[in-house]
């Protein structure tokens, strides 16, 4: 059974999709077997996957709506190696029709129940807002990852995002929890980054991870090539980086597994 987690912040800007992206190729590279799910409209991890969402005949939307199968979706990326669930803008349209159906929350787990055998490891980049999209993310995923900037908004709106998981685990998804939260876009030579940091810590303790993801040029140049940084630059800090998250959440589950 794969780990399935939805990487997700309301608050926008602050690496999801990066950390989809680069997380996803970081596990492939440790042999585990991946499937990305792009459940944004913008597309972005799509594109940054090498996938050009705007010749795709069929996307992950096909798929909520029961238009078109698993097998019909899933395209294999090259050379970051996991498969993705592309989307592009007729996403939108999507989330309206899920809000009209009366289970609309459970479609992705539903399209995911016979197909997750197949990975170790499900991501899902959600949108930057709590929708439909995002309910159907949380509804299919066992964990939580919260990429987070170290700014001075950083802890605004998490309370809403941890209520949220909260509500959606007690009424839909008992298995929900916060994964991990992930600070991103790091900078220790700044002392707002060093408090901002503190502070998750104190809030949220081991559930923040070790690793940081720090500010990286080669990170940011790496999407507009249609590439993971470890492909575009595999000894980059970026590239480094999110190995070390990759073998951070490996560790992780497997203990969680032992002891379970």
């Amino acid at each position: 059974m794969a780990n399935i987690f939805a990487v997700t912040n309301q608050k926008g800007g602050v690496g999801k999709t990066t950390t989809c992206v680069n997380l996803a190729a970081s596990l492939v590279a440790t042999k585990r077997k991946v499937l990305l799910i792009d459940l944004d409209p913008q597309g972005n991890a799509t594109m940054g996957s090498g996938v050009d969402k705007y010749s795709c005949e069929v996307s992950v939307c096909d798929l909520l709506l029961g238009e078109a199968s698993f097998d019909e979706v899933v395209r294999k990326t090259d050379p970051a190696g996991y498969d993705i669930l592309p989307a592009n803008a007729e996403l939108t349209s999507a989330e309206v029709h899920l809000l009209q159906q009366g289970n609309g929350g459970l479609s992705l787990k539903t399209a995911l129940s016979e197909n997750q055998s197949k990975y170790d490891f499900i991501l899902i980049d959600c949108p930057p807002s709590l929708n439909m999209l995002t309910v159907n993310a949380l509804t299919a995923a066992r964990g939580v990852i919260i990429p987070v900037q170290c700014e001075y908004y950083a802890l605004e709106g998490l309370s809403s995002l941890i209520q949220t998981i909260e509500q959606i685990s007690e009424s839909i998804n008992p298995d929900l929890q916060v994964e991990g939260l992930l600070r991103t876009m790091f900078d220790p030579r700044n002392s707002l980054t060093r408090d901002v940091s503190a502070q998750l810590t104190e809030h949220f303790g081991d559930k923040v991870y070790n690793t940081v993801i720090p500010r990286n040029v080669r990170l940011a140049e790496a999407p507009s090539h249609g590439l993971p940084v470890l492909a575009y630059d595999e000894k980059s800090k970026g590239s480094l980086a999110y190995l070390a998250l990759a073998g951070e959440l490996t560790r992780k589950n497997k203990k969680k597994k032992v002891t379970a």
